[in-house]
């Protein structure tokens, strides 16, 4: 069972490095303090420093030049805060209509704030989604987090279809991009094109068809749709 409020031994600022850990390594592969110090707009050393302090306080195993991964105490913990921020997105965008694009900066300070009571409020208010506004499963209260077959939009093969089921919520502008094009958690994707050369692809979304590059869709992820078999090849096999 998840802590249904985040240990108050926690800073605000241990609370987002371990989830930052968790962010760029689900599955609990090492992570360098370069990636961490990216994420979190931190410099290298103050990463050095606070890992060697969640190391010596046993939520994350930091091994010097060969990354950091979460220990089960902080995965537990990274869990439970990723549980709050995500049940905050679907509360700001279903209840108080806010832009999907928009709400990450401010479930990121609540996260913080609320209480357990308040969140599980808000949880039983939104009708306990299995899923963000951005298409990220929500744990649930034991954290449990269903696995799901994704892929990169990018690695799809040319006259590939799919089915868009996550997008990054970090970046703003590239979220209010991908709202306008339609790159949505739902959207029917078709990979027209793929220039290897440039790393460029042609993509038809929902029937419209739009040209980007390699950051235009870094950050989606979707569930390939398999090819649809004939009646004829059904009763063949």
């Amino acid at each position: 069972m998840l802590p249904a409020r985040p240990d108050p031994a926690l800073t605000r600022s241990r609370q987002d490095y371990l989830k930052a850990l968790y962010g760029l390594a689900p599955n609990g592969e090492a992570v360098s303090t370069s990636q961490i110090a990216m994420r979190l707009g931190v410099s290298a050393p103050s990463v050095t420093n606070m890992l060697a302090r969640l190391a010596r306080e046993r939520l994350v195993i930091h091994t010097p030049r060969a990354g950091a991964r979460l220990s089960a105490s902080g995965r537990r913990a990274a869990i439970a805060m990723v549980r709050r921020h995500r049940i905050l997105e679907t509360f700001l965008v279903r209840v108080l209509k806010l832009d999907l694009s928009e709400v990450h900066s401010d479930a990121e300070i609540l996260e913080h704030a609320i209480s357990d009571r308040v969140l599980e409020a808000i949880d039983r208010l939104v009708g306990h989604p299995a899923e963000d506004p951005h298409g990220h499963p929500i744990p649930d209260a034991n954290g449990r987090i269903p696995s799901r077959a994704l892929v990169p939009l990018a690695d799809l093969s040319s006259g590939s279809r799919a089915t868009v089921r996550e997008i990054g919520d970090t970046d703003a502008r590239r979220l209010a991009r991908w709202k306008e094009l339609g790159l949505i958690p739902g959207a029917l994707v078709t990979m027209r094109e793929v220039r290897a050369l440039d790393g460029v692809r042609e993509v038809e979304i929902q029937g419209r068809r739009v040209v980007l590059g390699p950051e235009g869709l870094e950050g989606i992820l979707v569930e390939p749709r398999r090819p649809a078999v004939s009646r004829r090849a059904r009763s063949a096999s």
